[in-house]
């Protein structure tokens, strides 16, 4: 029997994607895997979003006074990938040379460290 724990119902496939590519390697939690739905279901409904962004006619349209103004899906789309990468954040997965993911907090602090050190490498 496998420990890959299932998927709820209704993902689609870049739903599945994400579930599988997160649950095959990694233990999540109850609440983890929670938030991992909640991403998987945010991926599903980008596919959904960008869909309907490349049907549209145009993607400029008129606001309430004749303004030419950029489409509202453009910025539901925005939205939804912000929400997808703050979601995927929050499941704090390790890096390929980590035991243990980083908090956002010392992942900042990493990267600004590794910036200090290679301008001093350079210079």
């Amino acid at each position: 029997m496998s420990d890959q724990p299932e998927p709820p119902a209704g993902f689609e496939a870049s739903g599945m994607r994400l579930w599988e590519a997160v649950t095959t390697p990694y233990v999540l939690t109850p609440s983890e895997l929670s938030v991992l739905a909640e991403a998987c279901r945010t991926a599903d409904e980008c596919d959904r979003l960008e869909a309907a962004v490349r049907e549209l006619p145009e993607l400029v349209v008129r606001g309430s006074t004749g303004q030419p103004k950029v489409h509202p899906l453009l910025e539901e789309v925005r939205r939804h990938r912000l929400l997808l990468e703050r979601l995927t954040a929050a499941l704090n997965l390790p890096d390929e040379d980590q035991q243990v993911g980083l908090r956002a907090g010392a992942r900042h602090a990493r990267k600004a460290a590794l910036g200090r050190w290679n301008q001093e490498a350079i210079g």
